[in-house]
């Protein structure tokens, strides 16, 4: 049998019985089985190791249980750092107009997206905008323009009316209801 074939079997013979042992131990349905899967993954690094051992299961076990306490532990102190912090701000905008912008974005190709949502969204300068897409500011200004230009039809679309979105000042996007 090979290396491949015993973890394909263990695989189909204990992953259940590992994710129900991991939910009691988690708490969690979604987290045990992430654990799980990272414990398989582990073992698909070295097969031939995994192979070796006089238990695989115990050890897919152990890997999963102590995968599973280090992101516990991780979340633990992540939690507080954020209560220090307090609340964190309102961030969703819930009004039909940021929702027909953030549909028309997904729309839009990978760059322009990026590009759109870095210098609007996050206010950076098209240099540093490039800086963070590792491309030329150039191009970061062709994406801009591109995206402003998909973006207005896109809304114009959506709204039924023409010029429903148009620049109004460079840089800013009005989205009109």
């Amino acid at each position: 049998m090979s290396d491949g074939d015993l973890i394909s079997e263990l695989y189909a013979s204990c992953f259940r019985r590992l994710v129900v042992q991991l939910y009691a131990v988690t708490g969690d349905l979604a987290e045990a089985q992430e654990a799980v899967q990272e414990a398989f993954t582990r073992a698909l690094v070295s097969p031939g190791r995994f192979a070796g051992l006089e238990n695989p299961e115990a050890w897919l076990r152990r890997v999963a249980v102590n995968w599973a306490r280090s992101r516990f532990r991780r979340r633990r102190v992540l939690d507080g750092l954020l209560r220090r912090i307090g609340p964190p701000p309102a961030v969703a905008d819930h009004s039909p107009e940021h929702l027909a912008l953030l549909a028309a974005l997904r729309v839009l190709p990978e760059g322009q997206r990026h590009a759109l949502a870095l210098h609007y969204l996050v206010d950076l300068p098209v240099d540093e905008v490039a800086a963070t897409l590792g491309v030329s500011a150039g191009t970061v200004k062709s994406r801009l323009s591109r995206g402003r230009h998909a973006l207005a039809a896109l809304l114009a679309e959506t709204s039924g009316t023409a010029g429903a979105a148009d620049t109004t000042e460079p840089g800013r996007i009005d989205v009109r209801s």
